[in-house]
């Protein structure tokens, strides 16, 4: 159009390099294409025109929460007529609709993380990933642990539910591999910290629904419980987003190491704890700077186990949280107090520490479990072989699948009192020479040939009994004899 104004059409067209007709166009109409534009019209009739209003809009209006589809399926019920393409004209028109007259909905608000203010918990179910430990698959969950400013992770593996102990451990362990606790500790509606009471009661709404335990251990590290509204998550946006991010790295480390089998569950831990390090390792920066700001840790820690007081009866063990443990039968009669943690108890007499017990749990409501040591049983069980054929915990009794097969192969093949008798005898050579492992192996091969084992020729093997030792007798002399050494030599005397 500059052009134009001292030149002809077809020159200012050639000096802006487009055709004269272009041009000749241009003096006829100077309008842009996209002002040109006519504005298109409907080429068929609206299939919704007499029904939307009358039909629709009141559905729509009566359940606010109503699908597109739902009320799509409805319409084909009432007009068959209007048949499957209706659906996208419809879904756009409810859109439309609930934009100009629908309910207001919920808005997220961006928060700005001051650095030592807020810490999250969460726990997260691993069952998707698969993984198996010697073989048995491992369900667990994860206990996962932020701070919203600099992005710190801390993952502990829980093996039973979202207990109060398994809060209290895994977040006791990230405070102090954190080196500061901070001002805030948010979580969702756990049951493990709150009884989730309704909030109008006056006397136990939310700010009193904490439980008094979750209340100080908060107490303890200095830090404010919070929680976020129950059913909405995205309150706790902070630590339920990086929930997937966790657990998607966690699937590409063991797709990259190529097997979801450990060897035992200290390798997993192992496994996770140098995957979480890698992870904070990449934000080392900002959590250093938030380390700064965070509060100083106690003392010591909390106790982070629950207690309770049992009593050993003539089975031999005692019966906690519907599981029986077995324990010496010296205990028998004696009150222990039990320290309960997620992965095992700890037995105390009085004041002193009597031994650690793997935890055993129930599946199922009406189920009872059973964790027993055959070591604490075997003395008992060779006086009374015969009680093995009716045994409560026969099956936990067995340390390995090999002398479970010994069993129920001697039950076959031999009458009930030698079969009792030649698996009892084996438990306690077992017991006796430390020797399971390698029994077991034994085991293995003779039942796997068909035939089984001869007491006397394992009983050579695993040589010689520690009855037939020899008890050696090292006289001690006196200490007094010791001071001759002690003595100065008087003068003239040789030395």
């Amino acid at each position: 159009m500059t052009f134009r104004l001292t030149n002809t059409a077809t020159v200012a067209a050639a000096k802006a390099g487009f055709s004269s007709a272009t041009a000749y166009r241009l003096d006829h109409d100077p309008r842009l294409p996209s002002q040109k534009r006519q504005q298109r019209e409907r080429r068929r009739p609206d299939p919704l025109a007499s029904i939307f209003d009358a039909e629709i809009v009141p559905l729509l209006e009566a359940a606010p929460g109503l699908r597109p589809v739902a009320v799509f399926e409805e319409l084909l019920r009432r007009h068959p007529e209007l048949g499957e393409g209706v659906r996208r004209t419809l879904e756009r028109r409810i859109r439309q609709w609930r934009a100009l007259h629908g309910a207001d909905q919920e808005v997220i608000f961006r928060q700005v993380h001051e650095p030592g203010r807020v810490g999250l918990s969460d726990f997260t179910d691993m069952a998707e990933h698969g993984v198996t430990i010697a073989g048995a698959p491992l369900a667990h969950r994860l206990y996962h642990f932020r701070l919203a400013y600099s992005g710190f992770e801390h993952a502990h593996i829980v093996l039973g539910g979202e207990s109060f102990v398994a809060l209290s451990v895994g977040l006791q362990n990230a405070l102090w591999a954190l080196g500061g606790a901070p001002a805030e500790h948010r979580t969702d509606s756990l049951s493990a910290a709150f009884r989730n009471l309704e909030p109008d009661h006056p006397t136990t709404g939310a700010e009193a629904d904490a439980t008094a335990r979750y209340e100080a251990l908060c107490r303890h590290y200095g830090m404010v419980a919070t929680r976020n509204n129950r059913g909405v998550a995205h309150e706790n946006g902070a630590i339920e987003g990086p929930h997937g991010h966790l657990k998607r790295a966690i699937e590409d480390a063991l797709l990259l190491r190529g097997a979801r089998e450990f060897d035992d569950l200290d390798a997993y831990r192992r496994f996770l704890d140098e995957l979480v390090g890698r992870r904070n390792a990449r934000n080392r920066k900002r959590i250093d700077a938030e380390r700064a700001t965070l509060k100083r840790l106690p003392d010591r820690r909390a106790a982070d186990g629950e207690e309770a007081l049992v009593t050993v009866t003539s089975s031999g063990g005692f019966v906690l949280r519907r599981v029986f443990y077995s324990v010496p039968s010296r205990l028998i009669g004696h009150r222990l107090r039990v320290r309960l943690h997620d992965d095992r108890l700890d037995l105390f007499l009085g004041g002193t520490h009597l031994m650690t017990l793997p935890r055993g749990r129930v599946q199922g409501d009406r189920q009872r479990g059973q964790v027993v040591d055959y070591r604490h049983v075997i003395h008992a069980l060779r006086r009374k072989p015969m009680a093995l054929i009716g045994l409560v915990y026969r099956d936990q009794l067995f340390p390995r699948d090999a002398y479970r097969r010994l069993f129920d192969a001697a039950l076959a093949a031999l009458p009930a009192k030698l079969a009792c008798r030649l698996t009892v005898d084996t438990l306690a050579l077992a017991h006796e020479r430390g020797c399971e492992a390698e029994l077991a192996t034994l085991l293995e091969q003779c039942l796997d040939a068909g035939g089984l084992p001869d007491m006397a020729i394992l009983r050579d093997h695993f040589a010689p009994d520690p009855a037939s030792l020899p008890d050696i007798v090292v006289p001690l002399a006196p200490l007094s004899d010791y001071n001759v050494l002690m003595t100065t030599p008087s003068q003239g005397e040789a030395a």
